[in-house]
């Protein structure tokens, strides 16, 4: 039912009075506006939205959004979160946190969001190095990657953030590039309809110390092709002349033209994001060329909030004592004098 009282707002409604210090051309400025334009639309009132970080240059994000919200440690967002959505399921609880928080000192958190399934919408803004603190390799840096703390090149396998996010039974994970404002929106909102922990990974560029890491995907002149955009229930295609798609070739998915070799449409696979085995929705996160973007995987079980609330009414329900006076009462009593 729409609430007639609901008032209009616009993105001007969500942007603080503070300064915004990002470095110029940071795509942090882009996850801002997106989500500035994508909060009006979600249907609720400004003052249901908390916005909660830990510690990078994403984490600045509550101080710019102009709802309640809380900066927190380093790592610890989610752990902030949890209880924020604990003590009042009414309201839209996100995090901002980039790949250093998240998926190192926060690792523990990150997975244990995921697994316990509670609703809130986390931003996970990937660069695949460490920038407030001046260049070092994080836990998603390549193979090889040169920088502040690996001058001869990083020797750590990377984290991939839908895999390990997938991996902890993740029920909903997006990706989109870090430059792409209308996906942004679209994807954010509805991150805030799905009913659990959503994860949208952000491909966001470091323009000082990691600048054009995902340049492969998301310069103009081959994103059409290097990005495979998926849609629930529609097919896998993607190209500039939308005339690639994916198969399923065995145990892998392979890249095909249609036209070529008697392919056709209908030997395209159709995306399903709410499949609740994890196999095909692993293998799109993993797929490197093209990358995939888009909502992967959305699907809706119990929250651990709902969870939560129904025990803690169960045992109210068979509880002997109503209240804490009745416990003290109970029982034998004595009066110390």
């Amino acid at each position: 039912m729409t609430d007639s009282n609901m008032p209009v707002y616009t993105y001007k409604d969500f942007a603080s009075d503070q300064e915004v210090r990002w470095c110029p051309g940071c795509d942090d400025y882009v996850v801002l506006k997106s989500i500035q334009k994508a909060l009006p639309q979600m249907g609720r009132r400004k003052e249901e939205f908390v916005f909660i970080s830990g510690i990078g240059c994403s984490s600045r994000f509550p101080y710019y959004v102009d709802t309640y919200g809380m900066h927190g440690i380093h790592g610890r967002a989610a752990a902030i979160a949890t209880g924020v959505k604990l003590a009042n399921r009414e309201l839209s609880v996100w995090v901002a946190s980039g790949d250093g928080d998240s998926l190192a000192i926060g690792g523990n958190h990150f997975i244990h969001l995921i697994r316990r399934n509670i609703d809130i919408n986390l931003i996970l803004f990937n660069n695949e190095i460490y920038g407030l603190t001046k260049g070092q390799f994080s836990p998603t840096s390549l193979m090889g990657q040169k920088t502040k703390s690996s001058p001869y090149g990083n020797i750590q396998p990377p984290f991939h953030p839908g895999e390990l996010a997938i991996g902890s039974s993740s029920r909903f994970f997006a990706r989109v590039p870090g430059g792409n404002t209308k996906m942004q929106q679209a994807v954010f909102i509805e991150a805030e309809k799905f009913k659990g922990t959503s994860i949208v990974e952000v491909l966001q560029n470091c323009v000082i110390f990691n600048d054009g890491a995902f340049d492969k995907y998301t310069d103009r002149a081959v994103k059409d092709d290097a990005q495979l955009y998926v849609e629930h229930g529609k097919p896998m295609i993607f190209g500039k002349n939308s005339d690639k798609g994916i198969v399923l070739d065995g145990l892998k998915l392979k890249v095909v033209t249609i036209g070529e070799d008697g392919v056709t449409e209908d030997d395209i696979l159709v995306h399903d994001a709410k499949e609740k085995d994890t196999t095909l929705h692993l293998m799109l996160a993993r797929l490197h060329m093209p990358v995939v973007t888009g909502i992967i995987r959305a699907v809706e079980e119990k929250t651990y909030d709902e969870l939560c609330t129904e025990r803690i009414e169960q045992m109210k329900s068979q509880a002997k004592f109503k209240s804490v006076n009745e416990l003290f009462a109970s029982g034998e009593t004595y009066e110390v004098k």
